[in-house]
């Protein structure tokens, strides 16, 4: 299939790349099946990846490993939140945090208390909503 992307244009990718999200991403939500594209030039280093709509060429959101900004990041998440992305093993398990990149990068950050959680073998994802306040929606990625 050959979807347009809003970086870097227009792309073969296979089905089995395509990530379904039954609810759609937060204000996003009539947009449900996305691709994750990585910087192929920043040979697998790249701290940012993209998780890119297959309907919307402008719908491309900068996401991030976790580990990489903290860790120790490890929300508490219940199985029954986890249902919508159908049986699972640990090693099916992605989990990526939206960034927000704005025209000052040293106040980028991304939202830890909105994990997407990505299920590699069924390719399906949730983007939970985490209660507390362990977590900050506004992580900054660059400390001042």
């Amino acid at each position: 299939m050959k979807i347009d992307t809003k970086y870097f244009g227009e792309i073969e990718i296979g089905d089995e790349k395509i990530i379904h999200f039954d609810n759609g991403i937060l204000g996003f939500e009539d947009y449900k099946d996305y691709t994750i594209l990585y910087d192929i030039e920043a040979d697998g280093k790249s701290f940012f990846s993209w998780l890119q709509s297959v309907d919307e060429k402008m719908l491309s959101f900068p996401i991030v490993n976790p580990l990489k900004v903290d860790e120790n990041y490890n929300p508490t998440v219940n199985d029954e939140m986890l249902k919508p992305i159908g049986s699972y093993s640990d090693e099916d398990i992605a989990i990526f945090l939206l960034a927000t990149i704005p025209q000052d990068v040293k106040e980028a950050s991304v939202n830890m208390r909105a994990p997407l959680i990505i299920n590699a073998s069924t390719r399906k994802g949730i983007q939970l909503i985490l209660d507390g306040q362990e977590y900050e929606i506004r992580h900054k990625l660059i400390k001042q």
